[in-house]
């Protein structure tokens, strides 16, 4: 059976007590990865993929989350200003139920709306060259996303 793809807040009560999550920042070349500390308090950055194809972007990351032995999964989903879904959204969707098929960690989605935007801006504020950002801006944004679905999961049940 496929692992549940829901909205974060929904994915909260299929979670353990404790144990890391990974958090999943897709981009057309790229996947940042994050992954955070079993109590789910800091996100951290893990590495930045190069997409090949879906097979071995979903080997790499289910064997991250071995190695980390992660309780489930947050994909940052790109919507537009205005909430609604546009082509990266289904493609992250897509991805998403693609890869619940090859877990039973439940994959929850979180708004990750202007992520990269935040992040270009705190490393330009932290003076990093064009290149050192592009290095590690997805891994960043990975993180970015963690930390807002780890701060709302601590505040529990709207």
């Amino acid at each position: 059976m496929p692992a549940p793809v829901l909205p974060l807040v929904e994915i909260a009560p299929l979670l353990p007590e404790r144990g890391a999550l990974i958090g999943l920042d897709l981009g057309d070349k790229t996947i940042g990865v994050a992954v955070s500390d079993p109590d789910r308090r800091l996100a951290t950055g893990v590495e930045t993929i190069s997409r090949k194809r879906f097979t071995e972007d979903a080997t790499r990351l289910l064997a991250l989350a071995a190695e980390r032995r992660v309780a489930g999964l947050v994909l940052g989903l790109p919507l537009n200003m205005n909430g609604s879904e546009g082509p990266r959204a289904q493609a992250t969707r897509a991805f998403a139920r693609n890869l619940a098929k090859l877990t039973d960690l439940p994959i929850g989605l979180w708004d990750e709306r202007l992520s990269t935007a935040a992040v270009e801006r705190e490393l330009i504020a932290a003076d990093a060259s064009r290149k050192s950002r592009k290095a590690v801006i997805d891994q960043h944004a990975a993180i970015f996303i963690l930390q807002g679905a780890l701060d709302r999961l601590l505040r529990g049940p709207a």
